[in-house]
């Protein structure tokens, strides 16, 4: 295969390999690769590595289930290192972490980092993605003066209240207060939406699909779309088994006023 003999292997016969989120372009790790686990990640899509540690080939995900479908594989101008930009199913990192990354050295000490939310924010259709992630991240570390750990604290019972309200917000404000308002009223009741998910372990992904899973049944009756679907009667995968995306993201602008 000319890519790989285009590739300049160690003398330990490894690559480092970088893994990028190819949503949101945060670097989530940094695995090696070998021959063999590279060529078993160009049959399969699914990234394969090998342990130094262990002194084995493997595939992430195959025992967390955090696969990571490979989008692009990129060669670095020497060959000497490769770029994997992939789809992550859950987190990264084994700690739980959304990367890797997850620490930064702040006065001559590690500490936790601070979520770099250029990261996703750079593409506006990953912020609910990243809200999600906020809200799990509150979720796992409580902290004091947060509406979002108060909300979580308080129980199903209250997040419902809030969205029974922030529901009847939006009524109004399409009734009575125009568009500006309605952006606002749909935005908290998002919000409170989120944190439902959060608080019942229900991954944003699930929602995705489900809606997916309405677009396919809708083109199988139709017949407007003809490529790139699943056959008809295809059900959501069951997103709802797996551990929900988690992140160390930490923005206290998100909890509202």
């Amino acid at each position: 295969m000319e890519f790989l003999e285009s590739l300049n292997f160690g003398t330990d016969g490894l690559l480092p390999a970088i893994v990028q989120d190819a949503g949101t372009g945060e670097v989530l790790m940094l695995a090696f690769m070998n021959r063999e686990a590279l060529q078993r990640t160009l049959e399969t899509g699914k990234s394969h590595f090998w342990s130094r540690s262990r002194q084995a080939l493997w595939r992430k995900g195959e025992s967390s289930g955090h696969e990571q479908t490979v989008v692009e594989i990129r060669l670095d101008c020497d060959g000497d290192a490769l770029l994997l930009v992939v789809e992550q199913e859950g987190v990264a990192c084994h700690t739980g972490a959304r990367s890797c990354f997850h620490r930064a050295l702040k006065d001559d000490e590690t500490v936790e980092a601070d979520a770099a939310i250029s990261f996703p924010l750079r593409d506006r259709s990953t912020i609910l993605q990243w809200v999600h992630d906020v809200i799990a991240h509150r979720k796992r570390n409580p902290r004091q003066a947060s509406y979002t750990c108060e909300l979580l604290s308080a129980g199903q019972g209250r997040i419902l209240k809030k969205i029974g309200e922030e529901a009847a917000e939006v009524l109004i404000a399409a009734m009575e207060e125009g568009k500006k308002q309605i952006v606002h009223e749909v935005a908290d009741l998002l919000y409170h939406l989120l944190v439902l998910l959060v608080f019942q372990d229900i991954p944003l992904s699930a929602v995705y699909d489900e809606l997916a899973d309405r677009r396919r049944s809708d083109a199988c009756t139709t017949g407007k779309i003809q490529q790139k679907v699943r056959p008809c009667g295809a059900t959501t995968r069951d997103a709802l088994t797996t551990k929900p995306e988690t992140t160390t993201l930490n923005d206290d602008s998100l909890d509202p006023p």
